[in-house]
């Protein structure tokens, strides 16, 4: 397993960065958070550079990259606090195609990702906000040549900007994966502490879908393998959030004098540091590595990819933390920028289990 980015993937990366750093400033982040600003030229921007279609099967139109592409994308996003529902189209909603549906499904609605014709979320968890596909109470009725679907769903990415949303409900007791067009079903904007990007409730009571919504692959680890991309978009996403706090905060401490001297240059500063980047650094790496063994379909994927999630947790609370307390009183007005990382950090924390949700499942994994 070579555990460098290839050159290409060193590119994608720079290339993801200009791209972002131009069209995604943190003034952007602040209009969508303050004004409700539009991010649809942004997503039109993205969609002229193909970055949708980045993991989409190259026979269905797609660019055909992997989860170590999404993993570079998900971490620059987050750097930026981009607001569209690229992350849940590219991390979420075709992972969930690839894995359950077949071949004809996969044309229907990949094919329209990489036309740049369908922004896709997906909408697992309900209201005891777990994301495990087995407590899904959401159900789907045989009726006629369709199907019922009755239930709620919550905490779906940016539902109120796609086109389509992969539901989990429940067939004969199994959860499977079903596809609503969004403007079938009600959306409701939820209110979140992240006001940068928006999480919905997804009313599915009374809609009625055709038979060839439903995906058809059923095998139990096919939701579950779908969704550690999910889970480790938001684990990398949020490492490049922590990056930002990092580098923001750095720049501060070089810039703020006390007794005549930047306080960076303080002993006890630089031990926070130290610290700070030890853990986004672990954080990292144990990203990275579990983009890997996803990649490669390793026997270690779902150990990785938690532990991939525990660590982004760890590193979000240290620079969360410290990224505010360091920059003094600044750091808790509304009028610095701090306070938008911090609320799309603390929101990622609780999305797709949480940093000890994940250490218990990596106890499981291994029976101790």
């Amino acid at each position: 397993m070579d555990l460098e980015l290839t050159d290409d993937q060193l590119e994608l990366r720079a290339s993801i960065n200009a791209v972002l750093a131009k069209e995604c400033p943190p003034s952007l982040a602040r209009a969508i958070t303050e004004t409700g600003a539009s991010t649809a030229a942004l997503w039109a921007t993205f969609v002229d550079l193909g970055w949708p279609a980045l993991t989409v099967p190259d026979r269905f139109g797609g660019i055909g990259l992997g989860a170590i592409e999404a993993a570079v994308l998900s971490e620059e996003l987050g750097r930026t606090l981009a607001a569209t529902p690229l992350l849940a189209t590219v991390t979420q909603f075709i992972p969930l195609v690839i894995a359950c549906g077949d071949e004809q499904q996969q044309a229907r609605w990949l094919g329209a990702v990489a036309r740049g014709e369908c922004r896709g979320s997906a909408a697992i968890a309900e209201a005891t906000g777990s994301f495990d596909p087995s407590h899904t109470q959401a159900t789907a009725v045989a009726a006629g040549a369709g199907w019922v679907l009755s239930g709620r769903k919550r905490f779906a990415f940016a539902a109120n900007e796609t086109d389509a949303i992969a539901c989990t409900v429940a067939i004969d007791g199994a959860p499977r994966i079903v596809i609503v067009d969004t403007a079938a079903v009600t959306v409701t904007q939820m209110h979140a502490i992240d006001f940068t990007r928006s999480h919905c409730d997804v009313v599915l009571d009374g809609v009625i879908i055709a038979d060839d919504q439903v995906l058809s692959n059923n095998a139990p680890h096919a939701i579950a393998d779908a969704l550690q991309h999910a889970t480790l978009g938001v684990a990398l996403e949020t490492v490049g959030v922590c990056n930002s706090i990092y580098e923001i905060t750095l720049e501060y401490v070089k810039q703020r004098e006390q007794f005549g001297v930047p306080i960076g240059s303080f002993q006890a500063v630089k031990h926070k540091f130290a610290d700070l980047v030890i853990a986004l650094e672990r954080a990292r790496s144990i990203g990275y590595y579990a983009a890997l063994c996803v990649a490669e379909h390793d026997d270690r994927r779902h150990i990785a990819v938690a532990a991939a999630k525990a660590a982004a947790g760890d590193a979000q609370r240290a620079l969360a933390k410290e990224g505010i307390q360091l920059h003094g009183g600044i750091g808790y007005t509304w009028e610095h920028d701090m306070h938008l990382y911090v609320k799309r950090a603390k929101s990622n924390e609780q999305l797709f289990g949480t940093a000890a949700m994940h250490r218990a499942a990596i106890a499981d994994l291994l029976n101790v």
